[in-house]
């Protein structure tokens, strides 16, 4: 089969009108993939998106969702399917730092969140992949990509521990999940951004926080939103076909 005859399976992306999601979304839309995503709000910026890609031809499909509603995530994939089959690729991508603070001043509430968004979200997500890839539910196999930090290693003391830790939970999934269904044909791996040029930083109120740190990261400079969204789509790819249960660094060596 050539190039131009491939044929791209459908992919699922959780929290894709932003960011990292967004430029995912974007380059595997333009790849030919038909994408379908979630986002927890902003609508306009969904609608944005879906807009641009049609206009240069490409398929994506937005919809509302709260990755921490199990429903939410199940309708999620259940619109992947009736529009455009089952998928092949997911990206667990949905994520909240929740606000900087030292541990004894975080409220229940946000680590609640947190924890809700980050670890339950990415469990309910892998969990509806798996129902539609794994061979042992009918599926053809597939791959997953779950998002993770390198706040997971670095611990996040005094800024963000909590969502450290909420990062760090998604390691041992990716670890895990990838032994527990490798025999039915999904590979599992997760990335871990480090310091990256996205709304994240000042969402919690931290807009100065990547001059700040920028010192701090060998290469000289903070990543881009695509640079991670290249490394997403090549772990979905057929060029990683050999790789799982992996957790690939994207920080500058940081």
């Amino acid at each position: 089969m050539s190039a131009s005859e491939k044929t791209f399976h459908p992919v699922v992306v959780t929290g894709g009108s932003r960011g990292i999601g967004a430029a995912t979304v974007e380059k595997l839309a333009l790849l030919g993939h038909q994408v379908v995503f979630s986002s927890a709000s902003r609508s306009d910026a969904a609608d944005a998106l879906v807009a641009r890609l049609e206009d240069q031809g490409a398929q994506a499909l937005g919809i509302k969702g709260d990755a921490a509603d199990p429903d939410a995530v199940a309708d999620l994939f259940a619109t992947c399917r009736a529009q455009f089959g089952r998928c092949g690729g997911v990206f667990a991508n949905a994520g909240i730092t929740g606000p900087s603070t030292r541990l004894e001043g975080l409220k229940v509430s946000d680590l609640r969140r947190v924890l809700d968004v980050n670890v339950d979200g990415t469990f309910w997500t892998a969990q509806a992949a798996i129902r539609e890839m794994s061979t042992a539910h009918g599926g053809t196999g597939g791959a997953i990509v779950l998002m993770s930090s390198r706040a997971a290693k670095l611990g996040g003391g005094g800024e963000w521990l909590h969502y450290a830790a909420s990062k760090g939970a998604i390691d041992t999934l990716t670890i895990g999940l990838a032994r527990e269904v490798g025999p039915e044909g999904i590979r599992v791996n997760a990335v871990a951004p480090g310091l990256i040029d996205t709304e994240i930083h000042s969402a919690a109120g931290l807009g100065d926080r990547l001059a700040q740190k920028a010192g701090e990261i060998p290469m000289g400079r903070v990543g881009s939103a695509e640079e991670v969204a290249d490394t997403v789509v090549w772990l979905l790819s057929d060029a990683a076909a050999y790789i799982s249960g992996t957790i690939v660094d994207i920080s500058g060596g940081r």
